[in-house]
């Protein structure tokens, strides 16, 4: 048995997700972060596409969960510097750099930084401000405690020159004392989450970087959407203060650009953050504002991606396909040369322009890869192979590759299921349960309620007045206390929540902010931890349901902020403690579907010794990989799945159900029960979809002849032929290849995102068949992102011709009588007709039936296109909003295999955390029935979707309606079918009910 914990480097979201999965799967998590907070550049974000949200509104209730979390301990400032042992036994160095703050003193009150004459360029702000040498990293930062910066401040290079900070700390927290230390830790495994930079543009001197102040990073830009930002928010130059009326983004800036910045990849993310904040600019800006985006090719390739890109178009943002050649001074304003799609020389001016500067491995990467024992790619980034560098060491996130967000989140739960399987024998041996003090007795005290509402930065207070909306909460009946916080999700608001609720003795809270979706979890284990039942609790949604819809019309959204936090304090005041109930957890997991996803979600869960059942339609498993002829690093796709199928079939915990389908399903977390065609009921306590994807056959104006003519064949069919016919191929004069077939539709109105590769993967292999073949890409734009650009520069270098065409100028197929292929070519401004022997469509991936039968059964949700809705795009990937239920792979969305595995590793992951357990708790807000009033009619068990109720005999009552609450889900379907009025929900009563009307109307309930 290895040791039970395990060293996470970076405290970034992957670092973070990674802690909280192993964390909650039963091991002790170090999570190790080189700056004085963690939360890594996701902090630094206003918004996050493609749902707007904002990024610490949903990355701060992850953050305040690591520093409350039991078996995470947080070293900050601290940095590994050798490495020793065996998987499972491993020894780590760790140097920890002075805080020079005593965090158990220290309150972050600011009364030290208040004092500090010394003011240096905030890095957090990327020098757009300024911070003290004394200095909190960011307002919302874990752990929330001061630092001081040894370079810059005065006592610690002139001692006795200054020291004010320590003569005005009311808690003695200053200790100038403090020296580096060095520590050994011993784990089992070690997890590299370092993150990455972005690229300096400074060398790159035609773009006027550092010369012109006209010119910035669009990660200075972030800075200025931000609330917390150097303009709080305000869309206005921070030196001059003058405001924005025109703004260009260029694209590409340190990304595919091997003359001048020498980076020959795709940094993936610029595309989409570009629109992003194209859009929100315009949401901040005071008047009219113009914006531009100058690009090459758009890569909105991500699910949600490309409906944000139309959006984008329809609130103005203009797109300029183009290459840049320099950006120069003009007056107060920067004047942009470019050449345009036609090779047209244009000049335009702009208030500003932001360089989309693209993502570079972290500066620690080199040395760390010494440390570790892992090697470097041919980009700097760390090595990784479904996560794992060498035994023992994972590694996930932009550390091995430039990613989005839902990538990096998703690899960092995969890599937390590598760890667990090496350490599955070690799993709770090291971990301690989290205590709560005992439950506060609440009755017969009157309702003495306290209400929080928050600012959310500029997301509420920058159309609600909420000095307003909190001083009339203060007005209330049985109101007796009432602030307003700049983030009331952040750690110190959390606990001064606690805090007040004990100096208070509060017996109700309410807090005005966001969505309770994302954050009513935190806020109910604030009241528990002061000892509060945590079902005495409303949240006013004042955000999505105020400012957000109301943006125009601030005195409006105030108002109707006002009645939400009436209607929320008439809710609470009714509320009664609710007693929670625990069920055991049934050990096993149902994996549904046998393609590359479900088959390495089964072997991960077996490996770590949680029994599978896994599930398949088919009757062969392996799904689609079976019959791509795809080479991979080294081997191919069919030999990847016939190796995974045979490693599934030959574990002794995996029971594989083949020509089987799913016929029913009933329970809910933990205790599931799911019947098949076979008349089979399983018992499980986790569900996985992997259902996978089918390929769309051309049809309509999208057919190009295919059906018509042998020579108009598939993308997956031209692999068949170069495996079984290369020698047809060989006497091939011409090949044409169409991109977008099927996608980006009316129909389907996404992006298939492995076209583009898949292309440039068989144009390869083509010209490895017949070096002189002439070969033509028909295109859109192409997407080859990430390290796949490589593959495009390549098939570019091989001699491929690419020609754009738009969607409503399609290419015209002649294909009964020989094949000629007619487009448009905007560059030469003519026709031309291509003669090809063989025209291959790439098509695209369209949802399968079966998943959204699925989602029926297991009451999940699928997204407009037919796909399997997750239950946050960001933060949680591949989890539903149904607990207990995951998804992997193509029913999620389109993606290349690598991803599918990574996401069918991430989500047994997922599922450990719920199958390491031996209990949990059931909803608490369930149905209950009064036997005395019960008819037995039956028509509450007939309408219950979860089969929670039955009727059977209870004594002294007879036959009368009995509801289970591990499986109850509080839906009200029995309530309002009870033609008796024996059954009411708990803290959802007629009363409550009528009382949030009330206050809708603005009248107080008694």
């Amino acid at each position: 048995m290895g040791k039970g914990s395990v060293l996470i480097i970076g405290g970034g979201i992957a670092g973070v997700q990674s802690a909280l999965d192993l964390a909650a799967g039963g091991f002790l998590v170090y999570l190790l972060e080189r700056k004085p907070a963690i939360g890594g550049v996701m902090s630094q974000l206003d918004k996050t596409f493609p749902t707007n949200d904002c990024s610490m509104c949903i990355l701060s209730p992850k953050l305040v969960e690591v520093s409350r979390h039991p078996n995470i301990k947080l070293l900050t400032l601290s940095e590994p510097i050798s490495l020793s042992g065996t998987p499972g036994d491993f020894t780590v160095r760790i140097r920890r750099y002075p805080r020079y703050i005593d965090e158990e003193k220290c309150m972050a009150c600011g009364e030290c930084t208040n004092k500090c004459p010394k003011k240096v360029p905030n890095e957090f702000d990327q020098g757009l401000s300024s911070r003290k040498a004394i200095y909190l990293m960011y307002p919302q930062a874990v752990p929330l405690k001061y630092a001081i910066d040894p370079e810059n401040c005065i006592w610690l290079n002139k001692p006795g020159r200054c020291g004010f900070c320590a003569k005005v700390c009311p808690s003695g927290a200053i200790n100038f004392e403090q020296k580096i230390e060095e520590l050994e830790l011993k784990v089992g495994a070690i997890l590299v989450a370092s993150g990455f930079e972005t690229f300096d543009p400074s060398f790159l001197h035609t773009l006027g970087y550092r010369r012109l102040p006209q010119v910035i990073t669009s990660l200075e830009f972030e800075r200025l959407l931000s609330a917390s930002g150097p303009t709080r928010g305000e869309l206005r130059h921070p030196f001059d203060g003058k405001p924005f009326k025109k703004i260009a983004w260029l694209q590409c800036v340190g990304s595919r650009d091997i003359s001048r910045a020498k980076v020959p990849y795709c940094s993936s993310v610029c595309c989409m953050y570009a629109l992003k904040q194209a859009v929100i600019a315009k949401e901040h800006a005071r008047g009219p504002l113009e914006t531009a985006i100058f690009y090459m090719d758009m890569r909105t390739m991500g699910k949600g991606f490309e409906a944000y890109l139309e959006r984008a178009k329809e609130e103005g943002v203009r797109l300029v396909r183009s290459r840049i050649h320099s950006v120069l001074p003009y007056g107060d304003k920067a004047l942009l040369h470019y050449f345009d799609e036609s090779c047209q020389f244009n000049d335009e001016s702009f208030d500003l322009v932001v360089l989309s500067v693209g993502l570079k491995p972290h500066s620690s990467i080199a040395s760390l890869s010494e440390i570790i024992k892992c090697p470097l790619d041919d980009f700097g980034f760390l090595k990784s192979r479904l996560q794992e560098n060498k035994p023992g060491v994972f590694v996930c996130g932009v550390a091995s590759g430039p990613k989005d967000i839902p990538e990096t989140v998703t690899e960092a739960s995969a890599a937390a299921a590598r760890v667990q399987e090496i350490l599955a024998s070690a799993r709770h041996t090291e971990t301690k349960h989290k205590t709560y003090p005992p439950e506060r007795f609440v009755f017969p005290e009157e309702p003495r309620i306290g209400v929080f509402v928050c600012h959310c930065g500029m997301n509420i207070a920058g159309v609600i007045d909420v000095k307003e909306v909190t001083a009339f909460a203060a007005t209330l009946p049985d109101v007796v206390f009432a602030s307003d916080n700049l983030f009331t999700c952040a750690e110190d608001t959390i606990k001064k929540i606690v805090a007040t609720i004990k100096e208070k003795k509060l017996n109700r809270v309410v807090v005005a902010a966001c969505t309770p979706r994302t954050h009513e979890p935190i806020f109910q284990e604030s009241l528990r931890e002061a000892g509060l039942n945590p079902y005495l609790f409303e949240m006013a949604n004042i955000r999505d349901q105020a400012s957000w819809v109301h943006p125009e019309e601030p005195k409006k959204a105030t108002k109707k902020a006002k009645d939400l936090v009436l209607m929320a304090v008439n809710r609470v005041r009714l509320k009664r403690p609710v007693s929670i109930s625990w069920h055991e957890v049934e050990k096993r997991a149902l994996v549904i579907g046998g393609g590359l996803a479900g088959l390495t979600a089964s072997l991960s869960l077996a490996a770590q010794g949680f029994p599978t059942v896994l599930v398949d339609k088919e009757k062969e498993l392996g799904g689609f990989a079976r019959i791509v002829k795809r080479h991979l690093e080294d081997s191919s796709l069919p030999e990847l799945a016939q190796t995974l199928v045979k490693e599934v079939k030959d574990h002794p915990l995996i029971e594989i159900k083949k020509e089987t389908r799913v016929e029913d399903v009933s329970g809910s977390v933990g205790q599931f029960q799911t019947k098949l065609s076979t008349r089979e009921n399983i018992k499980h306590g986790v569900t996985i979809i992997a259902t996978g994807a089918k390929p769309y056959f051309p049809q309509g104006p999208y057919a190009f002849g295919y059906g018509d003519s042998p020579q108009v064949k598939l993308n997956f069919e031209l692999d068949t032929l170069m495996a079984n016919q290369p020698e047809e191929i060989k006497n091939y004069r011409e090949v044409v290849f169409i991109q977008c077939v099927g996608s980006r539709t009316p129909e389907n109105p996404y992006c298939s995102r492995v076209c583009c590769t898949r292309t440039m993967e068989q144009i390869l292999a083509l010209k490895e068949i017949n070096p002189g073949l002439k070969i033509f890409v028909l295109y859109r734009d192409i997407r080859t992102y990430g390290k796949k650009e490589i593959l495009y520069l390549r098939a570019r270098e091989k001699g491929a011709i690419f020609i754009r065409y738009d969607l409503n100028d399609l290419p015209q197929v002649q294909a009964k009588q020989g094949l000629s292929v007619k487009v448009f070519e905007p560059v030469l401004d003519k026709e031309l007709i291509l003669n090809p022997d063989i025209l291959i469509l790439a098509t695209a991936i369209v949802p399968d039936k079966e998943s959204q039968e699925l989602a029926k059964f297991y009451k999940c949700a699928l997204s407009q296109e037919g796909f399997m809705l997750e239950a946050h795009q960001k933060l949680r990937p591949v989890d539903f909003a149904t607990e207990g239920v995951f998804m992997a792979g193509l029913c999620h969305y389109p993606k290349p295999a690598e991803e599918s595995m990574a996401q069918g590793l991430a989500a047994a992951a997922r599922a450990a955390t719920i199958l390491a357990k031996e209990k949990l708790p059931s909803s608490a807000l369930v149905a209950e029935s009064d036997p005395r009033k019960c008819s037995a009619c039956g028509q509450c068990e007939k309408v219950c979707p979860y089969h929670a109720i039955t009727l059977a005999e209870l004594k002294p009552f007879g036959l009368v309606s009995q509801i289970n609450p591990s499986i109850c889900k509080g839906c009200g379907n029995c309530l309002s079918s009870c033609r008796s009025g024996a059954i009411k929900l708990k803290n959802l009563d007629e009363e409550i009910i009528l009382a949030s009307l009330e206050g809708a109307f603005g009248r107080l309930w008694y």
